[in-house]
């Protein structure tokens, strides 16, 4: 499982991008990758994809190794268009692909319970874009949506099943935090 993420330079049009293999049974990291640049698209709500996808592809293509599935810090289907970051790099790597988000973008639902591992589906009207998906008792719940060839209970399971210590999955935690030290480091080395 490959999780993505990336990190902004406050202030700076530079940017990390972060991809990291861990194994699915044990958590543990197996392969990370990077990549480094100025991000040339502007933030545009609902446009995220445009503006990440150029470094992310990079990132993902330093990997020896080919993905065999994907976890994306942002969205699937639970999108304006129902075509978010998730679904986009599935696509384009014709591999399942599934988005955990940390704040609501779009939709509504019930509070799930407070236990790991209860849900409640995300909706906009009577349409089912994901889940409010509690991987950790007592946490605040993340947001689960499909991204490309796999299924809404197969990305919920897994996200539970990925966030075995932490509210956000490992593979993009690991991701997060690769990406934010590589700029960290990138940066005291400009100035």
């Amino acid at each position: 499982m490959t999780g993505v993420d990336i990190s902004y330079a406050v202030g700076s049009r530079r940017a990390v991008a972060a991809a990291v293999t861990v194994d699915v049974h044990n958590l543990r990291v197996r392969e990370v990758a990077t990549a480094e640049g100025d991000i040339t698209f502007p933030y545009v709500p609902g446009l995220l994809a445009f503006r990440e996808l150029p470094l992310l592809l990079e990132a993902l293509g330093r990997l020896e190794r080919r993905p065999e599935m994907l976890v994306c810090d942002g969205y699937g289907v639970a999108h304006p268009r129902r075509f978010g970051l998730a679904s986009h790099l599935g696509v384009l790597f014709d591999l399942p692909a599934f988005g955990i988000a940390k704040s609501l973008y779009l939709g509504s639902h019930a509070e799930p319970g407070l236990r790991r591992g209860e849900w409640t589906p995300l909706t906009e009207g009577d349409e089912v874009l994901g889940r409010a998906v509690r991987t950790q008792t007592e946490v605040n719940p993340v947001y689960v949506s499909v991204g490309h060839r796999i299924s809404l209970a197969d990305a919920t399971d897994l996200a539970i099943a990925l966030s075995s210590h932490f509210r956000i999955p490992e593979p993009t935690r690991q991701a997060d935090i690769l990406s934010r030290q590589v700029l960290r480091e990138s940066w005291r080395g400009m100035t």
